[in-house]
């Protein structure tokens, strides 16, 4: 028998999700969402780590002592790390609770890591999106018409919402960081808000604002990518009309026409105008591609032949030709 066999929180998940019916579990103490919701403004603020029942959820345990580590200060760097390889294992359920903790190192200015609290905080609100660079699904929330398990057996929507559903509880934290002084940390912030789960209207008008005033090209990329995916979320008709209109537009910088346009494809299943494959062969180029390069959705979709942004505009306007190319990248097809 394996350590994760004798694990209780494991034969506890196996038993309620594997063997049983997931929506038997809804709003007990195996609800992650209900969990997360509970956590009191005090114990959020004062970083009580012990009033979170963190050995629920498998890995529970060992994420409750990155947590003490990160609260110490004690390789926070590393603990980051460890919470972000959960999440990229595909195992939410019990990195979920740290979100409101990790929005408040996000937020402290005494930090020095508070644009990698805000990524991780960003990642868990989102589910396994590695490489995913469809028009269908780059931008996409999944919602609760389809189910998805983590490698544990639990419901990783439920994981995903409780995430979301913090950072709407705390956008008034992580709006002023739209206006950090540090590129990184404003970038982060937009990643995060863009997973709320509500308060859409008051964050879109808060990035456009920020898009008006930003003077970083990364930064302003970021601020449409985020626009885009918030509207995707929320079935915001207005902003697809926005991106439409913007990506057209020569007064525009040419990372936020690019920007407009990926998101544009990603909100829309219209046939592609003629006008776009042109645009972006004159602006999706190194110039603007080595900026975009380090956003947190590019990341996700680059692969060892493209970078993420020529591979998401690849696929997604030579759809027939883009399973043969990721098929060459997989050492295992």
């Amino acid at each position: 028998m394996s350590s994760r066999d004798r694990d209780l929180a494991y034969q506890a998940v196996a038993r309620a999700f594997v063997d049983g019916d997931p929506l038997d579990q809804a709003g007990g103490p195996l609800d992650v969402r209900t969990v997360v919701a509970g956590i009191r403004t005090e114990a959020r603020d004062g970083f009580l780590l012990e009033e979170v029942p963190w050995e629920r959820f498998p890995e529970g345990v060992s994420v409750r002592e990155y947590m003490e580590r990160l609260r110490s200060g004690d390789a926070v760097r590393g603990s980051l790390g460890m919470l972000n390889g959960l999440c990229a294992n595909d195992m939410r359920a019990a990195v979920a609770p740290t979100v409101p903790f990790l929005i408040r190192v996000g937020t402290d200015p005494e930090s020095d890591h508070r644009a990698e609290a805000l990524a991780v905080t960003a990642e868990v609100a989102r589910m396994q999106h590695q490489g995913v660079c469809t028009r269908a699904d780059m931008m996409r929330f999944r919602g609760d018409d389809e189910w998805f398990f983590e490698v544990t057996g639990y419901l990783q929507n439920w994981s995903v919402q409780a995430a979301r559903d913090a950072i709407a509880a705390d956008t008034d934290l992580l709006l002023p960081l739209l206006d950090d002084p540090d590129p990184e940390v404003r970038i982060a912030a937009a990643y995060a808000l863009a997973a709320a789960s509500a308060g859409a209207q008051n964050i879109l008008s808060a990035f456009q604002a920020r898009l008006l005033a930003e003077q970083d090209p990364a930064v302003r990329a970021g601020l449409v990518l985020a626009i885009a995916q918030l509207a995707r979320a929320h079935q915001d008709s207005s902003t697809v009309e926005w991106l439409r209109a913007c990506w057209p537009d020569p007064a525009r910088p040419p990372e936020v026409r690019v920007s407009a346009a990926l998101g544009w494809l990603c909100l829309t299943d219209l046939p592609v105008p003629d006008e776009l494959p042109s645009m972006l062969d004159d602006f999706a180029t190194p110039e603007t591609t080595r900026p975009m390069a380090q956003l947190p959705w590019m990341r996700a979709a680059e692969s060892t032949h493209r970078n993420g942004l020529h591979r998401c505009l690849h696929a997604m306007l030579q759809p027939d030709t883009a399973d043969a190319e990721d098929r060459s990248d997989d050492p295992w097809s």
